[in-house]
């Protein structure tokens, strides 16, 4: 044994704290930009933000309370005008990062109109219910109405049944029944329902008044043997009921498919107390339009912030490099400390924007005629491409396009992944076939259609996408 100490040369890789923050930066969407910035804005006392109001669809400062983009586009599909020249929007510069005076003026008043604030801030679900039943029932049973509306749990289930309401109020169960079949016409299928159980036979009747099939032996599963369903005793139904597990199995599977055991099945996008609206109001990323022919991309970063360095702190930062300073070394550590900083963060917000300018303006070199022509011209793209194409790593390529939007010369937002989803021309095809036939279609003549028109895919594929795209089988088309 010996013990000895050796210095040997070695090379390892390590992240820098910098290229941590950048990438941090990149991952952010616009509205977690916007975040960012403020937090920034509160923490650093040498950085320095103005706001200005924001479109929330296409993010041009609003002037006066009104997006001027959104306006004179609309104005200009409508009269069917010629020669309305699109915005030139401003995004930050260099000069904005070392002092300059901040860009433009706006009102800022909460006076102002605002056309886009106003379709964003739609009535929740039990306004709208309310409303709607205002329709349909007599003044005498609103109080009901809304009482019922109360006792609805954020799933769109009525916490207590109707027996239990009437013993409350005193007021007879059968004026209780009438008010909640209502709303239960109006309202999402399955709202109101007291039970799983319950909520899956509404949503059953629902569809087959809407398609008006109904397929075997679903209702009487549900109805009879819904807790053998749940234990997946697929073997003592049909035996129970006389049919063949097949049989069995079928009818769960469509329970599967067009059926959910909630109301409300997304809090998310469709909550009992949020916006019962379907569209979502995203703001995008980056921008794609068309100018004299030419398709353009500009990353909309955060048009509502204005930033710079503190003239104080920037003044005090240039005092530092003489040698007459008279600062002390705390006020000179702190100085640097928060200036430099605040550069960093202006730095990596600049890095950002062009990281993903030189992405999106591969995607358009690329997907072009998609851009154009529509979604069936989409051409299959992956992201290792791009980041062979834009010389950054496939991991950053992922990072600054994950969850993040863009908007389309044809004013519709689309997530970023959808460059990168081929099957997107597919199921465009799918749909439009679906559309046009005419005695309905199964899957596996659907897949003979697509091969006729040079498209392989399988039939499981195709009865995937069809579920994807919200559109029944054949048989209850």
């Amino acid at each position: 044994m010996d013990l000895s100490i050796d210095m040997t040369q070695e090379q390892t890789l390590r992240v820098s704290p910098t290229l941590i923050a950048v990438n941090q930066i990149l991952a952010l969407s616009s509205q977690e930009l916007q975040t960012a910035i403020k937090q920034e804005a509160d923490e650093n006392p040498a950085f320095e933000i103005t706001e200005h109001q924001t479109c929330n669809l296409c993010g041009e400062v609003l002037k006066h309370g009104i997006c001027t983009n959104c306006t004179r586009r609309s104005m200009s599909q409508d009269s069917r005008m010629s020669g309305v020249d699109d915005f030139s929007a401003s995004s930050l510069t260099d000069s904005d990062y070392g002092g300059g005076s901040y860009a433009g003026a706006f009102s800022d008043s909460d006076d102002e109109f605002d056309p886009v604030a106003l379709v964003a801030s739609e009535l929740t679900m039990p306004e709208r219910l309310l409303n709607e039943l205002r329709t349909v029932l007599p003044g005498s049973e609103m109080p009901i109405a809304d009482y019922i509306i109360g006792n609805l749990d954020e799933r769109g289930f009525l916490a207590f049944g109707v027996a239990y309401l009437a013993r409350e109020t005193g007021i007879p169960a059968e004026r209780f029944e009438r008010v909640l079949r209502a709303m239960q016409r109006l309202g999402p299928p399955g709202i109101g329902a007291t039970s799983h159980q319950d909520c899956l036979l509404l949503q059953f009747d629902y569809l087959k008044q809407e398609t008006g099939e109904e397929p075997p032996h679903v209702r009487t599963i549900l109805e009879s043997y819904f807790v053998e369903l749940g234990e997946h005793k697929y073997a003592y139904i049909a035996q129970k009921m006389g049919i063949s597990q097949e049989q069995v199995e079928a009818a769960r599977d469509y329970i599967r498919t067009h059926l959910t055991p909630y109301p409300v099945m997304n809090t998310d996008d469709m909550s009992l107390w949020g916006s019962p609206s379907k569209a979502q109001y995203v703001s995008p990323d980056v921008i794609i339009r068309e100018v004299e022919g030419a398709l353009e991309v500009e990353v909309v970063e955060s048009r509502r912030f204005f930033m710079r360095l503190n003239p104080l702190y920037n003044q005090m930062a240039n005092d530092l490099r003489s040698r007459s300073s008279h600062y002390s070394e705390e006020e000179k550590r702190h100085v640097q400390q928060y200036v430099t900083r605040a550069k960093m963060f202006m730095s990596n917000i600049n890095q950002r924007r062009e990281t993903m300018y030189k992405i999106a303006k591969t995607l358009v070199e690329y997907q072009e005629a998609y851009l154009r022509q529509g979604v069936r011209h989409l051409h299959p793209l992956t992201r290792a491409q791009v980041a062979a194409v834009t010389g950054l790593h496939e991991s950053t390529v992922s990072r600054a396009t994950a969850g993040k939007f863009v908007m389309l010369p044809n004013r519709q937002v689309v997530p970023f992944s959808d460059f990168f989803t081929a099957s997107l021309s597919i199921k465009d095809v799918i749909k439009e076939i679906i559309e046009r036939e005419g005695k309905p279609m199964t899957d596996r003549e659907i897949v003979t259609r697509l091969k006729d028109q040079g498209i392989r895919v399988a039939r499981r594929t195709v009865a995937k996408y069809r579920s994807q795209l919200g559109i029944l089988p054949s048989k209850l088309r």
